[in-house]
C-alpha cells in the first residue's frame, strides 16, 4: 500500500452522544480523527483515520518549546431539507492553514488532498453532526512539530491532526449583545509579527488582557495597534464591524489582523445587499465620538466560531457607551439569519461557497 493511501481504522465502541440542548464550545470529541506525517525525506505521508485517542510524543519535541504549530477552524452542518453534510468554504479555511504554516515555516499541504481526507473524516463521524438550530460540528484541523530537538530551528518533522468536536453556541449568551474591554496595555500582534497566522501564541498571549475583561464582566477583549494604540484591529475570536450613520466599517487588514473567513463573507454579502462598506483604519475615538453623536447604530463581530456576535456594551479609557440599546440590531440579525440558513440549505447558495459531501 502506498504511503500516501488514506487508511481507516475504526472504532469498537462508539462513545455515547451528547444531549444536544446541553451542548457547549469545544468539550466533547468524536469516535475518530484524521492524522498523518511529515518528514524531510517522505515529505506528507501516513494518511489514517483512526479512534480518537492521546498522543506519544518525546518531551523534548520543539512544539513544546518553540511553540511551532498552527491550526484552524471550520464547521459542518446537516442540510434542513435532505440531511446532507455541509462545509462553509472549506477551502479558505486549507489556504490559510497554508499560509499560516508559511509563516511558521512549516511544509505546506496539498489543499484538494486535505479536504477529501476531511470529508472521509465527516462521513465516518457523520452521525454525531447535531442538527438542532444554533449547533453544528465545530472541526479542528492542526499541525505540531515534533522533532525532539532543542535547537532554535524548524522542525524537521510535524504531525497534521483533525479532531471534531459537536458545539452549541460559543458565547454563552447565544446571539444576546456581548460586553467588550477596549484593550489600552498589552498588544495580541504587532508589525512584522504573527498575526496573521492562526498560530497558538497568539492566543495564550491574550489571556491576561482576557482575565482583566473577565473581572470587568466583559466577554471579550478588542485589541489596539501594537504602536499607538490609537487604531482598533480585531476581537479576540473575531474580526469586528461598525455601522456608522448608514455605513458599514471594518479595520483595513494588515500583517497584524486575522484574515477572517467569515468577515470575508460578511462584506461580500452586504456589498450585495447595496450596503456600502469601507476597510479602513479605524480610530477608537473615532467610535466614541459616533457613539456621542448619536450616529454608531451597531457594532458586531464576526468568526466562525459565533458566526455574528452583537456588541452591546464598550468600555474604553474607564468610559462605558452602550449600543444600540444593549439589544441585537436589525443589521446583525439578519446577516445571522441569513449565515446561519445558508449553512443548512434554508438559503440559497447564490456565492457558491457550500461544500456538500454525499455520505450515502
Amino acid at each position: 500500500m502506498s504511503e500516501h493511501t488514506l487508511e481507516v481504522m475504526k472504532c469498537t465502541h462508539e462513545k455515547q452522544k451528547p444531549d444536544p440542548d446541553s451542548l457547549v464550545f469545544g468539550t466533547v470529541f468524536t469516535d475518530h480523527m484524521f492524522i498523518m506525517d511529515y518528514s524531510e525525506e517522505k515529505g506528507w505521508y501516513s494518511p489514517r483515520i483512526i479512534p480518537y485517542q492521546p498522543l506519544t510524543l518525546d518531551p523534548a519535541s520543539m512544539v513544546f518549546h518553540y511553540g511551532q504549530t498552527v491550526f484552524e477552524g471550520l464547521k459542518a452542518y446537516r442540510s434542513k431539507e435532505d440531511g446532507t453534510i455541509r462545509l462553509f468554504r472549506p477551502d479558505m479555511n486549507i489556504k490559510r492553514l497554508n499560509r499560516s504554516s508559511e509563516r511558521l515555516t512549516i511544509p505546506p499541504v496539498d489543499e484538494e488532498q486535505l479536504l477529501s481526507y476531511l470529508k472521509e473524516l465527516l462521513i465516518i463521524d457523520k452521525k454525531w453532526i447535531p442538527e438542532k438550530e444554533g449547533t453544528s460540528l465545530y472541526i479542528r484541523p492542526f499541525i505540531i512539530s515534533t522533532e525532539p530537538n532543542l535547537s532554535v530551528a524548524p522542525s524537521q518533522s510535524y504531525k497534521l491532526m483533525v479532531i471534531l468536536s459537536p458545539v452549541g453556541a460559543y458565547y454563552k449568551e447565544g446571539m444576546s449583545p456581548v460586553s467588550i474591554l477596549v484593550e489600552e496595555r498589552y498588544t495580541r500582534a504587532a508589525p512584522g509579527g504573527t498575526g496573521t497566522a492562526k498560530t497558538a501564541g497568539n492566543y495564550s498571549s491574550a489571556y491576561k488582557a482576557q482575565e482583566r475583561a473577565t473581572a470587568k464582566q466583559k466577554a471579550q477583549v478588542l485589541w489596539l495597534d501594537a504602536s499607538e494604540k490609537k487604531y482598533v484591529e480585531e476581537v479576540g475570536s473575531m474580526n469586528v464591524f461598525f455601522k456608522i450613520n448608514g455605513e458599514i466599517v471594518t479595520p483595513k487588514l494588515n500583517d497584524s489582523i486575522l484574515d477572517g473567513v467569515t468577515r470575508n463573507s460578511v462584506i461580500q454579502v452586504l456589498k450585495d445587499w447595496g450596503l456600502t462598506v469601507k476597510e479602513q483604519q479605524v480610530e477608537i475615538e473615532e467610535i466614541f465620538r459616533a457613539h456621542r453623536d448619536g450616529i454608531l447604530e451597531e457594532v458586531f463581530g464576526t468568526g466562525t466560531a459565533a458566526v455574528i456576535s452583537p456588541v452591546g456594551q464598550l468600555e474604553w479609557n474607564d468610559e462605558n457607551i452602550t449600543i444600540h440599546h444593549n439589544k441585537t440590531g436589525p443589521l446583525a440579525q439578519k446577516l445571522y439569519n441569513y449565515l446561519t440558513d445558508l449553512h443548512v440549505g434554508k438559503e440559497e447558495d447564490r456565492f457558491g461557497w457550500i461544500v456538500e459531501i454525499d455520505n450515502d
